[in-house]
């Protein structure tokens, strides 16, 4: 027995496995300085011969020492791992989490101390392991002196374990720093990416929005129809544009609207594909039809008062692709088709059952019985259409007054003939009710009307402008039957179409004692008179007084 056998014998079981514990932790400060992740275990390789000297008479010391013998053999060719990283090292780690192919130690009774065969080949490749070990402080658990210097060394390694993350964590601090500026970088650069290709799309996204407020088709004549419902938003209203075909984005169509703060509103709309954004907002906002309406090419009005002939031109003045040619020309030809005539007599027998014959004298037939109002020309307009929309719209006009005329003794075309020169000779509805009565005090006393509208008329004048001089200087003498200063009686027909203020002063005129009146036409005044003295004077005073004086020549 050497010198070191004999001081080991001196001591105790326990001061021998503290001592070795001692050796063994400064031997891993030493050489565990460099790497702070590695974790040497505490028991030395030869602490299996240093229990194997030892002389044990005592039968339980030498179940200890058996005992203790096993788990050095198992501890000495337990597996190492690499070193973790810190976030794998912030708990510690048992032997039997890391290695489960490992038996339980039993702390007393162990009959062999070693290993089994899966176990030799899986301890072949030496590892150092961090290991630690948690026991409860109420569990009373029989061990080995051994075993209490284990858990010793176990408590001891998990602090330094944790000194060592610590300083783990400080030491990388610094990369995170040069991550931090890393990412600062990457995320200027990725700004000043998104701003440029921001700019570009800003670019062309104005383009594109821009050109999706155009038309969709600039040269297209034909209309749609389409029906915004009652309580729709502006982007419902946009989809059905869209799918009506009339807007290339309805989205972008809902934005423009909502930009503009139109107010949309609902019904029955015919719109052209010609039509741009603005226009197409500016027709919503106006609203639509309750029911479908055949689509409007354009609008055609008639002022009171206008003859045949002014209503002709006025028709070929209208500008648009329709059915058939509206010309002057044409509607003329057909105001004057004695078939077409018929035809109308046929339709509207209350208005036009007194229409004056081809032989009476008349100009033309039908004038004064087209009804002077605004008319819609659609895609299904024609000339004859158009005429008998108008004799239409004069059978609805009177058909309030058909008993009225009846009672006054007259015909519907001695009564519009009476209007015709109302109309004109009168320019509010107080001095027509007046002049409507003159005229029939005069018919009834059989005295010759003397209006010059009819000489006018009869002269192709009427409707253009007439001076006061040219009014005062009118041939009365004049052959044709519209001359109702040598003819008694009204004219063979109207002059002009009458407004219906001029049919109600002719139905209800006021009743008087005034025979004559003289009009001025250059200011429109009425100046009336019951007898030929009290007229002259008016004619002298307020007509003559203002003509231009006729200057001597030699």
């Amino acid at each position: 027995m050497t010198e070191k056998s004999r001081e080991e014998e001196k001591l105790s079981f326990k001061e021998q496995i503290l001592r070795d514990l001692e050796r063994a932790r400064e031997r891993e400060r030493r050489t565990g300085e460099g790497d702070a992740a590695t974790f040497v275990p505490p028991i030395q390789n030869d602490t299996p011969s240093t229990f194997s000297d030892l002389e044990i008479e005592d039968s339980t010391e030498d179940a200890v020492g058996d005992s203790i013998a096993s788990v050095g053999d198992v501890l000495k060719k337990a597996p190492t791992v690499l070193p973790r990283r810190d976030s794998e090292l912030s708990e510690p780690v048992s032997l039997e989490q890391e290695n489960p192919n490992l038996e339980k130690v039993a702390p007393v009774g162990i009959e062999s101390a070693e290993p089994k065969e899966d176990e030799k080949s899986f301890n072949e490749v030496t590892t150092k392991i961090a290991v630690s070990y948690k026991t409860a402080d109420k569990v009373e658990v029989a061990v080995s002196p051994l075993m209490e210097n284990e858990e010793t060394s176990s408590s001891e390694g998990t602090g330094d374990q944790t000194d060592r993350s610590r300083r783990s964590r400080r030491e990388g601090t610094k990369p995170a720093k040069k991550k931090k500026k890393s990412k600062a970088k990457g995320c200027l650069l990725t700004f000043l990416v998104l701003l440029v290709l921001g700019g570009i799309g800003g670019f062309f996204g104005y383009g594109y929005v821009q050109e999706s407020l155009k038309p969709v088709d600039a040269s297209s004549k034909d209309y749609v129809t389409v029906q915004i419902p009652d309580g729709a938003n502006v982007q419902e209203i946009g989809s059905t544009l869209e799918k009506s075909g009339l807007v290339k984005h309805g989205l972008i169509f809902s934005f423009y609207a909502k930009y503009k703060g139109a107010d949309l509103k609902s019904g029955y709309y015919n719109l052209k594909k010609s039509m741009s954004t603005d226009e197409l907002i500016q027709e919503l906002q106006k609203g639509g039809t309750p029911e479908a309406q055949a689509p409007v090419l354009a609008n055609l009005t008639i002022p009171e008062g206008y003859t045949l002939e002014q209503i002709a031109q006025t028709v070929g003045q209208l500008q648009g692709d329709f059915k058939e040619p509206l010309t002057a020309d044409a509607f003329l030809e057909k105001v004057q088709d004695e078939t077409f005539i018929s035809q109308l007599v046929t339709k509207y027998p209350n208005l036009l059952g007194s229409l004056p014959t081809k032989d009476s004298g008349v100009r033309y037939r039908l004038e004064g019985y087209l009804f002077p109002a605004t008319y819609t020309i659609k895609d299904s307009t024609t000339v004859e259409s158009l005429i008998d929309e108008m004799v239409a719209a004069m059978d609805k006009t009177m058909s309030s007054y058909y008993a009225s005329i009846k009672e006054k003794n007259l015909t519907v075309n001695e009564l519009l003939s009476i209007a015709s020169l109302v109309e004109k000779e009168g320019a509010n509805t107080e001095d027509r009710k007046k002049i409507a009565g003159v005229f029939y005090n005069r018919l009834n006393l059989g005295m010759p009307l003397q209006s010059n509208i009819a000489i006018l008329y009869a002269q192709g004048k009427l409707g253009q402008k007439i001076s006061l001089a040219d009014d005062a200087g009118i041939d009365t003498t004049i052959d044709s039957p519209y001359n109702v200063y040598t003819h008694l009686g009204l004219m063979p027909g109207p002059v002009d179409s009458p407004s219906s203020d001029a049919i109600e002063a002719s139905v209800n005129q006021t009743k008087s004692e005034y025979l004559y009146f003289v009009a001025n036409v250059e200011d429109g005044k009425v100046y009336f008179a019951t007898t030929k003295e009290e007229h002259d004077q008016n004619v002298a005073e307020h007509i003559n007084s203002k003509l231009p004086q006729a200057s001597s020549s030699n």
